[in-house]
């Protein structure tokens, strides 16, 4: 009787671990996928739909970078790349591809005086940048694509666009002259909007 008692309690003890176990993995999941949003189900994509080898990479990520703290830009920093945007952007019109690949280069940058690892290891910078900048950090990797030159004028046209969400962030976020009159950066100039022109740029087919 007594030996009954035992292994009942030891089967109650165990099923007990292994709901407490349950309980903590899905919550982990829905914690990443909140924290990670759109760049979540990137992973998942890229890991063939393996939910459990994508979820462990995005906690060894935020392992190895959740203490980035970023570094405040110095002084006049912001406005030259604000300008280097601009002129970019307006480059674009003439010639797309060297436009994405100045893109490229200057993310990586700014990036690196933000405190993220240098950009000359892109996976690594951009692993960083997940973690701190989830939902802006596509367009990044979508210009660092289009440097290949195997994209379209519309395509690097769209990469541009979403890669300025996370260069407003970088170059405003936590800066030491982020904002004046509680405005973000790019809202001082008039000649740096975020749709960038479809029509007249080299190689449009439209």
């Amino acid at each position: 009787m007594i030996t009954a008692v035992i292994i009942a309690v030891v089967v109650i003890a165990a099923a007990a671990v292994l709901f407490v176990g349950l309980r903590r993995a899905r919550g982990g999941g829905r914690g990443l996928k909140h924290r990670f949003g759109p760049e979540y189900d990137h992973t998942v994509a890229r890991h063939d739909g393996d939910v459990r080898a994508a979820e462990q990479e995005l906690r060894e990520r935020v392992r190895l970078h959740g203490s980035v703290r970023a570094e405040p830009l110095p002084p006049g920093a912001r406005e030259r790349y604000v300008a280097q945007w601009a002129g970019v952007q307006e480059q674009f019109v003439e010639s797309p591809q060297q436009a994405v690949t100045e893109a490229d280069a200057l993310l990586a940058r700014l990036a690196r005086d933000r405190g993220f690892p240098d950009g000359e290891h892109f996976d690594e910078q951009v692993a960083a940048l997940s973690v701190h900048h989830a939902h802006s950090v596509h367009g990044y990797r979508r210009v660092h694509t289009a440097t290949r030159g195997q994209s379209g004028t519309e395509e690097m046209r769209e990469a541009m666009v979403e890669a300025r969400r996370l260069f407003d962030a970088l170059v405003a976020e936590h800066a030491a002259d982020s904002t004046r009159n509680g405005r973000p950066a790019s809202a001082e100039r008039g000649n740096t909007p975020w749709a960038l022109p479809r029509r007249h740029a080299k190689g449009s087919g439209t």
